[in-house]
């Protein structure tokens, strides 16, 4: 079955439990589900009853598609998202992406927790993603490429929204948000990264790192879809003497207790594009 025949399936099987029809999606990160309390939810379904979608293995992500108003704009939520370190393949990892597109998203908000490799950082802070340097193992649209979905050597000068990011910043001032810019490094994972990486990663321009965001974001500029990112400072990695023993539960609980604020600079964004 190709890629086309998938999402039509998928889509087929969403219209027969919903005809809402979303602008923007989300895809909400490590720790960061309880924005899906900020939704004013018209539909709810399991992933594992979605033809075609995985199912969330990861501590932290709940596995759920939620239809909704946010900010008096239809969304759709992916409350839980899907690594390539948990083993499923790249098409599936992005999937979600490129069935938003054909759902009718315009814009896509994709959020993470990050480890911080700026020396501004503090845990807790906030990061909008002006860029990103992909270590990732496989290129998302390694392969034949198909029209249908983007053409075959999609453009990344702008990949995260410049406007998107300007409103944001404005709205994290207007708040007293402590909120950095600054380029993401993805990786694999799932291993914490050692204290050589993170010098390395820093060195390379890298500001925050993780295990997500860049397959999604070069899928969602392959089928053209706008993109905002967020990170959540989860914990801090350079200088070399700012990291301290780091595990899952420590970044879920970084990013639960960052997540109003987090929240507030997407509710207040989705209501001015």
């Amino acid at each position: 079955m190709t890629v086309i025949e998938q999402i039509n399936t998928t889509i087929r099987f969403i219209r027969s439990i919903s005809e809402f029809n979303p602008e923007i999606g989300i895809i909400l990160g490590s720790g960061l589900g309880n924005f899906t309390n900020e939704i004013e939810v018209v539909k709810e379904i399991a992933y594992e009853d979605i033809p075609n979608f995985p199912v969330v293995t990861v501590k932290g992500h709940s596995g759920k598609l939620i239809f909704g108003k946010v900010s008096g704009k239809n969304i759709i939520a992916f409350s839980g998202r899907f690594h390539y370190y948990e083993g499923y393949e790249i098409d599936e990892v992005i999937f979600p992406v490129r069935l938003m597109k054909y759902l009718g998203c315009h814009s896509v908000v994709i959020s993470n927790a990050s480890g911080g490799m700026n020396p501004a950082q503090r845990v807790g802070d906030l990061m909008i993603i002006s860029d990103h340097i992909n270590l990732q193992p496989v290129h998302p649209l390694r392969g034949k490429n198909d029209e249908n979905l983007g053409p075959r050597f999609p453009d990344m000068l702008n990949a995260y929204h410049d406007e998107y990011r300007a409103i944001a910043i404005k709205i994290a001032e207007e708040n007293n948000i402590t909120c950095h810019q600054g380029v993401y490094v993805g990786v694999q994972g799932p291993t914490f990264e050692t204290p050589a990486e993170y010098k390395a990663f820093h060195l390379m321009g890298g500001d925050a790192v993780g295990m997500s965001t860049v397959p999604e974001v070069i899928a969602a500029r392959h089928v053209g879809l706008k993109v905002f990112g967020i990170s959540v400072i989860s914990d801090c990695g350079y200088p070399p003497e700012a990291m301290i023993d780091i595990n899952h539960d420590m970044v879920i609980a970084a990013a639960k207790e960052a997540e109003p604020k987090m929240s507030l600079i997407i509710k207040e964004l989705l209501a001015k594009i």
